[in-house]
């Protein structure tokens, strides 16, 4: 597992001015303190090269492809994952970038856990990096204080089922009925009607009440099929390692899965929701921090635009 986020902290008090609000007026309704964001030139491409060098020097040796799982592309046009392998020197392996939003990072996960299982590679490289202050507008209290950038990543590898460190059953789900519930309004649409690029809307439009609402429903439901796939029962799971949203959203989340709140770990407070960073930003956390053994069961789950949702169950591998 490897990490990277950005040297830039910007506070509620750095935002609170500008948007009318004040520092704990943030923090209440979304539990978010702090959030990091790119400056001087570093995109997403910048950061996910970085949480890729951390990941691959914990785990040694060549790999076969890499996924990069994110909604701010360095570029429109190419995909950023060759540009990533390439300054990682991995030379000119299968990568592609995958866009799930918020739920792209368990999303590459199963397009990693196919390629494994079918013999296509041995070890892979997946990558979850957003940049999301970037298409989020300043002025805007309903989205400025919630995005913050980062990366994270793993390295996956072909094992057997059950042991620490393994995957299991995937449930994947999208509605595109919700597209409009969190978009940015720019792209080939626009472009259908005549609009130029350079006069298309960039920033992000959120409806909260019907994210949120879809969010805890979506989410319990998937981890509970994740969790009978896998034949696990909800009382075994040691935690579950959640897309940081917001933290009414773990909170609901947790009630609704009928788990106590203490198996919900949580970095929100001070990164923000990092988009497809947040699930492997908050693995890498914990494994820093050492919060769990070898063979603890945890189900991995997100909820993003589009809408999407995904979950799968974890075994904690021996670090």
């Amino acid at each position: 597992m490897g990490a990277c986020l950005p040297e830039t902290v910007v506070t509620n008090g750095d935002l609170a001015e500008k948007l009318g609000v004040s520092p704990e007026w943030i923090e209440q309704r979304t539990g978010i303190r702090a959030r990091r964001h790119v400056s001087g030139g570093c995109s997403t491409g910048d950061l996910a090269v970085e949480a890729g060098r951390r990941a691959l020097s914990g785990s040694p040796g060549a790999v076969q492809a890499l996924i990069l799982a994110t909604t701010s592309t360095d570029h429109l046009v190419p995909a950023t994952a060759p540009w990533v392998a390439e300054r990682l020197g991995i030379g000119t392996v299968a990568a592609l970038d995958v866009n799930a939003a918020c739920s792209g990072f368990v999303y590459a996960l199963a397009v990693a856990n196919g390629w494994l299982c079918s013999g296509m590679a041995n070890r892979v490289l997946v990558i979850g990096a957003d940049t999301a202050s970037g298409f989020t507008d300043p002025a805007d209290p309903d989205t400025a204080p919630i995005f913050g950038d980062g990366a994270g990543a793993v390295v996956l590898e072909a094992g057997r089922p059950g042991d620490p460190g393994s995957l299991g059953a995937f449930d994947l789900g999208s509605d595109g009925t919700g597209q409009e519930y969190l978009h940015v309004p720019a792209g080939s649409r626009q472009t259908s009607y005549g609009v130029p690029l350079s006069q298309q809307a960039p920033y992000m439009r959120m409806e909260g009440r019907e994210l949120y609402r879809h969010a805890v429903r979506r989410m319990s439901a998937s981890c509970r099929t994740a969790c009978e796939l896998a034949g696990w029962d909800t009382d075994s799971v040691t935690a579950v390692v959640a897309h940081q949203a917001n933290a009414r959203i773990l909170t609901a989340l947790a009630q609704r899965l009928d788990m106590p709140r203490e198996k919900f770990p949580s970095n929100i407070a001070e990164v923000g929701n990092t988009v497809a960073a947040s699930v492997p930003l908050l693995l890498a956390h914990t494994a820093e921090r050492r919060q769990f053994q070898a063979g603890d069961r945890l189900i991995l789950t997100s909820f993003g635009a589009g809408l999407t949702w995904a979950s799968t169950t974890f075994t904690w591998p021996e670090l």
